[in-house]
């Protein structure tokens, strides 16, 4: 009697990458429209946002709001703060409940999880239960930037630290097939360009050049010393401290992706180009989107065939 053929369960590992996330639906869409749909999701930083919203059946509208955010709508949504991080999330976390129904985990229509960081003993934490919001603000508090979260009693930052893509977790939960997405493979070794709209077509404001980073830096100075003027760089064009920030942590989760991915493959992994779109570049959604589509359609054949067999 001859075996049946049953298809695989597929999953989708979103790996981290800040604004480079927004790819992330992109990727989801191409794949749907290939007649490809994952059974598991799992996510990691920006990726455990655009997964709750995949795991949720919520793709069209999310995409929707991707596309229509702009910069000042962006810095709208940020509460700054001294103190743990320079944002608190309060305000993302609150247009999030209004905006989106959170049942929880459990009652999404895909199995769902995202990764995150205990900030005191350095443990990834998988997180497959209780609120989706909650659960997504852990996951994408990036040191420095969100303050920690709290879930019950521990402090907990960006599962990018220890998972960037969390193709670890897709096995656990049953998956036979990973489709593993890593946003920052391209990142190390391409200065400046994390650091504006376009690395080399940044705005211009009085004549210099003003990157996306730089604007954030002054919208925080500003904020903590309205009357004084900010100085973002010097002449020689020495990086702002957000872009020395998110360039180190670029190059600690390209490496730790290197090696999970080493140890722990996927069977495919699509790798959108996006060195040019800063890690704060949220407002370039369309921009991300297109990459995504297009390093989708680039992988298909292969993950055609691979399924097939």
């Amino acid at each position: 009697m001859p075996l049946s053929h049953h298809r695989p369960r597929i999953g989708l590992a979103l790996g981290s990458g800040s604004a480079r996330g927004w790819s992330h639906v992109g990727v989801i869409r191409a794949l749907a429209e290939a007649g490809i749909q994952p059974d598991i999701v799992c996510g990691t930083s920006i990726g455990a946002l655009v997964g709750a919203a995949c795991a949720a059946g919520e793709m069209a509208r999310f995409e929707q709001w991707v596309r229509g955010l702009t910069w000042q709508s962006v810095v709208g949504l940020m509460d700054l703060k001294m103190g743990g991080g320079l944002i608190e999330g309060g305000k993302l976390v609150d247009f999030f409940r209004k905006t989106f129904h959170d049942q929880g985990i459990e009652t999404l229509s895909k199995p769902f999880a995202c990764v995150a960081t205990d900030l005191v003993s350095g443990r990834e934490l998988w997180l497959r239960e209780g609120s989706v919001i909650d659960a997504v603000r852990a996951s994408i508090a990036l040191p420095g930037l969100f303050t920690p979260a709290v879930r019950e009693g521990r402090l907990l930052v960006d599962g990018g630290l220890v998972n960037p893509v969390p193709v670890s977790l897709c096995r656990a939960m049953g998956a036979d097939f990973v489709i593993a997405v890593d946003l920052n493979w391209d990142l190390v070794g391409r200065r400046n360009r994390i650091s504006g709209d376009g690395a080399l077509t940044p705005e211009t404001a009085g004549g210099k050049a003003k990157t996306t980073s730089n604007r954030l830096v002054e919208a925080i100075m500003t904020r903590f010393r309205p009357a004084g003027r900010v100085v973002l760089a010097d002449e020689k064009g020495m990086p702002s401290m957000l872009d020395v920030l998110t360039t180190s942590l670029n190059i600690m989760q390209v490496r730790i992706t290197q090696s999970r991915l080493a140890g722990e493959p996927a069977e495919i992994v699509i790798r959108p180009r996006l060195s040019d779109v800063a890690a704060i570049d949220f407002h370039r959604g369309d921009t991300s989107i297109a990459e995504g589509v297009r390093a989708t359609e680039y992988a298909l054949p292969m993950i055609h065939e691979l399924l097939s067999r």
